[in-house]
């Protein structure tokens, strides 16, 4: 009912003025460039991450690795950029060493030995998403210290490599999966970031308003915006008893990762599949009912960044309680990496809480603000696919008509929501 009372409301209010206002600024003023000496330091931690995933504890809710690479990081990262903008631009641990990489070898840092051909776009990064997903849901331990420090370790070493050769920026756009990931994503963030010389200007937006001046994405980018979202809603929905019962898996008697490896690799593929037609066919029917003369590509290119408060809503809702959980393990770990009996940072015996989310006063509250975060990020994702239609269809009427197929799309994606936080799970 929300969901398709905000489409209403949106249809009878003049998209000039809406738009006007959506883009409007507040000046924060200025703030020096710092994105070398954060980017060491992130790089510095994470080799500290890696060598402590070898050496430390093989517990993963004793080790720091695994509880930064799929808490604060996965998790707690993706939310900042959704709120706040790019942090994940100085944060990322590529860019310092990379410029000292370019120094040594007398390269340019802003050329490249290799052209990456156009028509390579956002595959590479698609690619490394899909492993990273399969790797996150599917493996067996996506978690062991040891393992996961492999893995970064390599993605770290050949990421690297791959920037010196094609480009930092080329790289981290459309290679460089996280890049590509955090940068989508901070596009739904309330601060916004221009290069001046060497001090960034900082200016207020509403949430979103990035996203209605984005530039159409092509067919990789897009199925990469929309395997984000696909992959947390499998995730969900691989733990519903009807997922289980369906491949006769007995929920209250889960296996365990490894004897579902195979159906659940067949179900992240279908998942994709599933929403990228259904998605497709929505803006290809809103198309038809104003006789668009618009290549598809070029309308799919544009509506799909209408995902991302969708996107960003899953996420929340998903990893909350793991937020709420395991950030507490996280900051234990953190004061005692290498497991020696240290305090760095005065949380090492701090007691978890994890009564924070048992119980019915909490499941209440839980439930309602995954439930808000849900309907609202739907909300949001109306607005943002009425401006960008507006932007395909300058007449009102047209654009409006055309966001019927997808908003009834989304309304059908938030029962799917709401359904997966009521429904009796596994694990």
């Amino acid at each position: 009912m929300a969901v398709a009372s905000s489409f209403i409301v949106l249809a009878l209010l003049p998209p000039q003025r809406l738009g006007d206002f959506w883009r409007g600024r507040i000046r924060l003023g200025t703030v020096p460039d710092l994105r070398l000496p954060v980017s060491l330091l992130s790089f510095t931690m994470l080799a500290a991450l890696i060598v402590a995933g070898f050496n430390g504890s093989r517990d993963p809710l004793s080790n720091p690795l695994s509880l930064t690479v799929w808490t604060l990081l996965w998790v707690g990262l993706t939310l900042l950029q959704g709120l706040f903008g790019n942090l994940w631009a100085w944060l990322n641990p590529w860019y310092g060493p990379y410029r000292l990489a370019t120094r040594l070898l007398g390269l340019s840092a802003n050329g490249a030995p290799f052209h990456l051909p156009d028509r390579v776009s956002y595959w590479p990064a698609f690619i490394l998403f899909v492993a990273f997903a399969w790797f996150e849901l599917i493996y067996p331990a996506p978690d062991d210290p040891a393992r996961l420090a492999m893995a970064a370790g390599i993605y770290w070493l050949l990421s690297l490599v791959a920037m010196l050769a094609f480009g930092f920026d080329r790289w981290s756009r459309q290679g460089e999966f996280l890049s590509a990931f955090f940068a989508m994503i901070a596009r739904f963030g309330i601060v916004e970031a221009k290069q001046d010389g060497s001090r960034l200007r900082l200016r207020l937006c509403w949430p979103g308003a990035k996203l209605v001046s984005a530039e159409p994405l092509p067919p990789s980018g897009a199925l990469f915006l929309l395997l984000a979202l696909a992959s947390v809603s499998f995730d969900g929905f691989s733990k519903t008893f009807l997922w289980l019962g369906l491949n006769g898996v007995n929920p209250l008697e889960l296996p365990g990762r490894s004897a579902l490896m195979a159906i659940n690799s067949l179900g992240l593929v279908a998942v994709f599949g599933i929403l990228a037609g259904i998605g497709l066919m929505a803006i290809l029917a809103g198309e038809r009912l104003v006789r668009s003369n618009q290549p598809l590509c070029h309308s799919a290119g544009l509506m799909v960044w209408s995902i991302v408060p969708i996107a960003l809503a899953y996420h929340f809702s998903h990893y909350l309680t793991s937020l709420l959980v395991n950030g507490q393990y996280a900051l234990v770990a953190l004061s005692d990496p290498f497991a020696l009996g240290w305090n760095l940072f005065g949380t090492a015996h701090m007691p978890i809480e994890a009564g924070i989310v048992m119980g019915a006063g909490a499941a209440w509250m839980l439930w309602n603000l995954q439930a808000l975060a849900i309907v609202g990020g739907h909300v949001l994702a109306v607005l943002v696919a009425h401006l960008l239609a507006w932007r395909l269809h300058p007449v009102a009427t047209s654009a409006s008509l055309s966001q019927m197929p997808l908003t009834l799309l989304m309304i059908g994606y938030t029962v799917f929501g709401l359904w997966l936080l009521s429904t009796a799970t596994a694990g």
